[in-house]
């Protein structure tokens, strides 16, 4: 039995909860409390999530791993493209993501907590944040999802995180992170391409 450790309203446990309802995998979620990740310790030697463990034993965290982790092991319903030159733009896009996109709303939010946040330089953060939106709806011209007319990984990335430009966050979301990607991520009745693709992303399952 596939182990999956996260907590409720993570963007990165969301990440994996759709690559695994994907591949329709059956798995023992295991919710853990933010404030006592002392399970999360124990299983995987750091505070993270999520974490999984497959069905041989395997321990892997970090979102994306997991995900790459799940095609390898679990290759059916594939999330990756067979084609080598294919799957290696994939992980351009999946890099990218991680390294350049996510830097916006992280820096802003490591500047609205500090005493006396720099306006200006939040304005900056916002203004690549909003750029950001041309180019994912350039991206889905014509495409159902960001890499074609197949859910895949690169989805599984960006999802959790660019939904918030039309889905609010619940009542009982208090982290900054999540009010900053929807208050930094506003369509202002452009980028349909964008609101199609959350909204068919919305629709699919998650474990």
């Amino acid at each position: 039995m596939i182990r999956f450790y996260g907590f409720p309203l993570s963007t990165n446990v969301e990440r994996v909860a759709l690559a695994l309802a994907h591949k329709g995998l059956h798995v023992e979620k295991i919710v853990i409390d933010p404030a006592d990740r002392a399970e999360v310790r124990r299983v995987s030697g750091q505070d993270l999530v999520p974490v999984l463990v497959d069905d041989e034993g395997m321990v892997v965290s970090d979102s994306m791993e997991i995900v790459r982790h799940l095609e390898k092991r679990y290759p059916d319903k594939p999330l990756y493209p067979s084609d080598p030159a294919r799957r290696a733009e994939m992980f351009v896009f999946i890099d990218w993501f991680n390294r350049v996109w996510k830097r916006p709303p992280n820096d802003m939010e490591a500047e609205m907590k500090k005493p006396t946040p720099d306006k200006e330089r939040i304005e900056k953060l916002s203004l690549a944040m909003a750029h950001a939106l041309y180019l994912f709806d350039g991206m889905l011209t014509g495409r159902k999802y960001i890499m074609g007319d197949e859910f895949s990984a690169a989805d599984c990335c960006a999802f959790p995180f660019v939904k918030y430009a039309t889905i609010p966050a619940p009542p009982d979301d208090d982290y900054l992170f999540h009010r900053i990607l929807v208050e930094h991520q506003r369509l202002g009745g452009k980028h349909a391409n964008v609101a199609a693709w959350i909204s068919r992303c919305d629709e699919r399952p998650r474990v």
